[in-house]
Formats: C-alpha cells, structure tokens, sequence
C-alpha cells in the first residue's frame, strides 16, 4: 500500500513540512548492487532511490524508474511510492538520454519537496552530484551508507545465499569426483570418458552443470599441481593423477543475483605426504578460523586465529620473497571475505579487519601454496551470529572424492 501518489508528490503536498535532508542511491540496479538491495528490484535502466527524512516521521522512500517498468515495481520493489520521470519534469523539459533524464527528475524531485542537502553512499554516479549542484543541492558524502545494510543480511539473503552455497556445493561434488574417478593414462594424464581431463574441459562441466541450475558462473579456478602455487591462477592443460587440484567455484543465481563460494582439494590417487600435512594444516585453521567468528571479534581477530594455526606448523604466510626457494610454502592470502550480491564484500578477514556484525556471511578459506607442490584450499560460507558461525557447507573436506 502506498502512502502516497505521484501526483501528490509532484505537487509536493506529502509533508506538511518543508524537507531538509534525504538519502539517494542511483544506478542501474542490474549493476549497481546497492541501488538494487536497497529496492530489491531488479532492472536494466537507470533509477534512483529518494529516502525522504523528516523529523518525527518514517522515512518515506521514493522508487524513480522507466515508465514501462512502474507496474512492476509497485508490485516488487520495497518503496513508499513508485514514480517516473516524467513526474518530476523540470521546468526546460527531460534529455532524451534515459541516464540524464533519471538525474533531472531526482533534482527535481528532491528541489519539490524543500530538500537542500542530500546524502549519498560510494556508488553515487558524477552525473547526478553535477544535476544535484546544478539544482543548489548539497551533497554529502557518508562512506558507511549502503555498507553496514548490505553486510547484515536478513532471514531472506540467507535462505537466497543458502540456496546459492547448495548450488555451488552440487557442482563442486561433480567437479570432484569426477577427477577423482578419472583414469589416468601411462604418463598420469587424467582421462574421463575416453578423452584427456584437463581444467579447460571440467570448467566447460562446470560452467553447464550450474547453468542447468539457473546460475551464471565466472571462470572457475581448476589449478593443478605447481600451477596453483598461484593461488588465483585459473589453471589450464591437463589434470595428472597425484597431483592436488584446487577447485574454486563462485556462481551467482540468475533469480535473486546471490551468489555462492566454495573451494576444495582433490587429488586422483596417493597425495604426496607433505601434501597430506599442507591439506591437514588448513583444514584445522579453517576450523580455528570459524571458531573466533563472532558478533563483535574483527577480521583481523579470524585472520590471526588462521595464522596462529599456519605457522605453529612451520609454515609461511605473507608474499614470498623473490629469492625463495622452491620449497618455500606459505599462506599468501587473508582469511576470508564478504559475501551477497558481490563475491567479493566488506569485510575482510585480514590485517585492520572491521568488527563482524551479525548476519555478515563470511568466507572462510585457508590456503597453502608452493612451487614444489602446488596448491591447497578448504573453503565455507558462514553467517555471523553473537554465539558464534552458522556454516552453509555440508561437503566433506577431504582429498578424496572417490
């Protein structure tokens, strides 16, 4: 139900006060993540978000989009009122560039209703602070905004990132198992279904599994062996039997535009046995990782936790120095990071990490990586709570899929 109509609003007859201040949020919320949590509408034309605030009253918010797309958007978007801009035509007419058009009416809108100081998040683009200053608008910039609200995510965002972790979880089995049960050749070359398995082919799998599953996925990482001494190499060529292979996969749902992350480990046949102590050691600092995830402790608090494990077992963290040698093995990564509607989220899990909050999801994702043996990472999801993780992984942790 709304609280008010456009034409109340273009009429300025909402308040019966003259406004001082609001909060704007503009984009194209396909793209801008803020604009769309925000709204929780998602469109492929730029829009704006006006929070209107008015001493003793709720915030009253303002959903400004294309024309063809309002129907939706009273049905769907979370907003006070749905307009146009062609409600807030000023007064030398609209520019036929839809972008341009959006951040005249915001002026407009905003100049209707009395306001002369707004306050916007770090996704604000130029051109609605130059329409703002053309309008005498004050703009003030507030680096918290769009930052705490997208970090504490609600019942829903969990169940969506659940639903995303399950997906991801599905194709990770596949992936798995599949090098696991691969054949390989007399020169350890893995072979599946009679031809050679390399990390080009069982990304393709990947890719097509979730895709099945209504999710789009970036290049997964399939590193094998010395290749994933580089723990953000995506892998190329062909998989070989004893050797560790780091799955990574981060697909996001093409429905609700959450997405999912997890890694794991799997080798086809006997691992190297300081590839067992590499594979053990993360997995117990992944363990101590989310044992120091709370409500309150810092990203620095679950990176240091990670750490403490890393080096009681005489390994390395931090970049290698140029000279070192082939055996040099260590952690070259933070702990972790945010997760929603990005992959990649405050906070970090790392040095000058931020308090959690509750409800931040959280990737935990301990690694180890050197030339001699390659790489190996263990990676959840989790949600904050003050009494402690909420992990969303069911997967075992192993080295074997078998």
């Amino acid at each position: 139900m709304l609280s008010s109509t456009p034409a109340q609003l273009r009429r300025g007859r909402f308040y019966a006060a003259p406004m001082l201040t609001a909060r704007l949020i503009a984009g194209i919320p396909a793209t801008n993540k803020t604009l769309f949590h925000a709204v929780r509408f998602n469109v492929g034309d730029p829009a704006a978000c006006v929070e209107f605030i008015h001493e003793g009253k709720p915030p009253h918010r303002v959903f400004i989009c294309r024309d063809i797309e309002m129907g939706r958007a009273r049905q769907h978007a979370r907003a006070d009122a749905v307009t146009c801009p062609r409600d807030f035509e000023p007064a030398g007419g609209l520019s036929g560039d839809r972008e341009t058009a959006t951040a005249q009416a915001v002026a407009e809108c905003l100049r209707r209703q009395h306001v002369g100081r707004v306050v916007s998040d770090r996704t604000l683009p130029l051109i609605y602070a130059d329409h703002l200053r053309q309008a005498g608008i004050a703009l003030e910039y507030d680096p918290a905004m769009g930052v705490l609200s997208r970090r504490s995510k609600d019942a829903q965002e969990v169940e969506w990132l659940h639903a995303a972790q399950r997906a991801t979880e599905d194709a990770m089995s596949m992936a798995c198992e599949t090098v696991a049960r691969a054949a390989p050749d007399r020169n350890g070359v893995l072979m599946h279904d009679g031809e050679r398995l390399s990390a080009e082919r069982l990304r393709f799998m990947i890719d097509v599994h979730l895709l099945r599953l209504g999710f789009a996925n970036p290049p997964a990482i399939v590193a094998c062996g010395p290749q994933a001494a580089d723990c953000h190499e995506h892998g190329h060529g062909d998989l070989r039997t004893g050797q560790p292979v780091i799955v990574d996969i981060f697909p996001r749902c093409q429905k609700t535009l959450y997405n999912g992350d997890c890694t794991r480990t799997v080798v086809n046949g006997e691992p190297h046995p300081e590839v067992r102590r590499m594979h053990a050691t993360v997995v117990e600092a992944k363990r101590a990782a989310t044992a120091a995830v709370r409500t309150g402790a810092t990203g620095e608090d679950v990176h240091r936790a990670t750490l403490g494990v890393i080096h009681a077992h005489g390994f390395a963290s931090g970049m290698p120095p140029a000279d070192a040698p082939d055996s040099w093995c260590g952690m070259t990564h933070g702990t972790g990071h945010g997760i929603g509607l990005d992959v990649h989220e405050p906070p970090l899990l790392d040095f000058k990490g931020p308090a959690l909050v509750t409800g931040d999801a959280l990737t935990i994702e301990p690694g180890l990586y050197g030339k001699a043996h390659g790489g190996i990472r263990v990676e959840d999801m989790v949600i904050v709570s003050p009494e402690g993780a909420r992990n969303l992984n069911s997967l075992h942790e192993g080295l074997d899929w078998r």
